[in-house]
């Protein structure tokens, strides 16, 4: 897991196409990381996201709902580029942690089932919630030292919100790093 986001933190946007595949891949396997720690080991994951504050807690299952809407969405129906917007600048200037979540438009869901179509709408609307406009390095970016407060996104002309951070409810032992197994 480390090895996957901290490719994406040190990429470059040299090759966009390799920046849309660095970040599809990053976010393949942190959900499924979740999805692993939350089917095996529920009372942990549980537990752990017991011990946040009520509104980081729900910053964190936000994230890891818009991340699933991203996962179940990219392949199927809609491209990576529909989630993903490189700067305007050239490539080979920056690095693809600064590239950010898009807005995307409610998705069309006449045919799921009613429980299936509230599913995928709690999904969208964390992801819109929380992802659509940040960096996305600052999604998969590491957890905060312990007296540091979250970074805002600086280099970001999105509305300020609290840091969205997919480790951040996995201190210590518990961290999907070091819990998941090697991919």
């Amino acid at each position: 897991m480390r090895e996957t986001t901290g490719r994406l933190q040190r990429a470059t946007d040299w090759d966009r196409a390799n920046g849309y595949a660095v970040i599809s891949e990053a976010v393949w396997r942190v959900t499924l990381v979740d999805a692993t720690l939350m089917r095996y080991q529920p009372d942990i994951y549980n537990r752990v996201l017991a011990h946040q504050d009520p509104t980081q807690r729900r910053i964190t299952e936000d994230t890891f709902a818009g991340l699933r809407f991203i996962r179940n969405r990219m392949g199927y129906d809609t491209d990576p580029a529909d989630f993903i917007q490189p700067p305007d600048s050239p490539p080979g200037v920056g690095r693809i942690a600064t590239w950010t979540w898009r807005p995307v438009p409610e998705p069309a869901l006449g045919s799921l089932t009613p429980r299936a179509r509230d599913w995928e709408m709690t999904r969208y609307r964390a992801y819109q919630a929380q992802l659509a406009g940040q960096p996305i390095g600052e999604t998969f970016a590491g957890p905060p030292p312990s007296s540091a407060s979250p970074p805002k996104a600086a280099t970001s002309s999105a509305p300020s919100r609290p840091a969205t951070r997919v480790y951040a409810p996995f201190p210590g032992p518990c961290r999907p790093a070091a819990a998941a197994p090697a991919l």
